[in-house]
């Protein structure tokens, strides 16, 4: 692709983790917070991949936790950017399972994270994104709607703030 383009699957990420007690809370499951961790960095390397930029996460989207992930399981970590727009980029994440005794997948959990340049403006300008898959090109044609709700979302934010108690 060209410089000024990239697709999907040249922005890929992928972790792979085997699940161990101290990855488990109180119900014998994989803790929230450390599948957060995980994503958080699986997402910042597609992101960097992207753009070879300094660059923040911004926001955790759309997070779904789907089926748990327990003792004998492994967990895959996929990540790819979906969109880009002025500063910010979108980063689909999906979490695969296999219990490793009887080889059966299943997906536990999707997400997108959103990355946002520390230039600003983005330096060099964002790369545009192209799909190939089916799958990428579902995600990539409503990552317009995701940005419409996202700035929505913020502007939500900016009022709750000036109603939170501080003391």
């Amino acid at each position: 692709m060209s410089t000024n383009q990239l697709t999907c699957h040249e922005t890929i990420a992928i972790s792979n983790h085997r699940v161990f007690s101290a990855d488990l809370n109180e119900h014998n499951t994989v803790f929230g917070g450390r599948i957060l961790s995980l994503v958080d960095d699986t997402s910042s390397i597609a992101a960097s991949r992207a753009i070879h930029q300094v660059q923040v996460t911004a926001t955790m989207d759309h997070m779904a936790f789907i089926a748990p992930f327990v003792m004998q399981d492994a967990m895959l970590i996929e990540s790819y950017v979906t969109g880009t727009s002025h500063r910010s980029l979108e980063v689909f994440v999906k979490g695969l399972g296999e219990h490793l005794l009887t080889g059966e997948r299943f997906v536990g959990f999707t997400c997108f994270v959103t990355f946002v340049t520390v230039a600003n403006p983005a330096n060099p300008p964002l790369p545009k994104i192209v799909p190939e898959t089916d799958e990428e090109k579902f995600l990539c044609s409503g990552y317009a709607d995701r940005l419409v709700q996202r700035k929505a979302d913020r502007d939500y934010q900016k009022g709750l703030f000036k109603h939170l108690n501080l003391s």
